[in-house]
């Protein structure tokens, strides 16, 4: 993703002015006007709070740490920072949680279909399920009489079933599928490469110049 992002960063003119790996010290990188981080769960969080307080306008694209979002945001707040954080920076992508959420409008008028999702990541990806799976479910869940999710094949009356699979050199594959005992009915996003993500994600860390507070990718692309 690193390498991703600095080529489209690049190529929509923008300067890179460091690039910090895992054994780098963070501290190099408050030179930059704004950071774009794709690091691990187990990171994340450390690096958001050191940048909040740096006053370092910050694009976050890693997953896993939704339980100290609302820490982040705070502080955010309190801080008077800027963040974008998205599950998933693609366009398709984003268009495709628009979708989901649409569709299970109207499904919930038919409780004949039980609902459930897979999704398919390269064998390195460290969270299970992904972060685009959980907003997903969280767009499903908001529009039916889904209560939560859980990861595994086999769905419940009150939970979708998520199942998360790791094949070699898979850049991401989300399926949402509402099957009845008839037929299924199912949407489908692919991606091909990571370009769509860094595409978005430098996309997003321009709109964010000059903003204040904590958005997603639906505020970046007026959804």
């Amino acid at each position: 993703m690193g390498q991703a992002i600095e080529q489209v960063a690049e190529e929509r003119g923008h300067t890179v002015v460091t690039r910090i790996g895992r054994n780098d010290s963070i501290e190099d990188i408050t030179k930059a006007d704004v950071v774009i981080e794709f690091t691990s769960p187990e990171s994340a969080v450390n690096n958001l709070k050191f940048l909040i307080a740096q006053g370092i306008p910050t694009v976050c694209g890693t997953t896993g740490w939704n339980n100290e979002l609302e820490e982040i945001t705070e502080l955010v707040g309190l801080k008077k920072g800027s963040l974008v954080h998205a599950s998933n920076f693609s366009l398709g992508v984003n268009i495709f949680f628009e979708l989901n959420k649409k569709l299970a409008a109207i499904m919930a008028s038919f409780p004949e279909y039980d609902v459930a999702m897979t999704e398919i990541h390269h064998i390195e990806k460290k969270d299970a399920p992904s972060g685009t799976a959980i907003t997903l479910a969280q767009g499903i869940i908001d529009n039916s009489s889904k209560e939560n999710w859980h990861l595994g094949p086999d769905s419940t009356d009150g939970s979708i079933a998520i199942e998360a699979l790791r094949e070699n050199d898979v850049k991401g594959t989300h399926i949402v599928r509402f099957k009845s005992s008839i037929d299924t009915l199912e949407i489908k996003h692919a991606a091909h490469n990571r370009d769509g993500f860094a595409i978005g994600a430098v996309i997003a860390a321009e709109w964010l110049a000059g903003k204040k507070g904590v958005f997603t990718m639906k505020d970046v692309l007026g959804l």
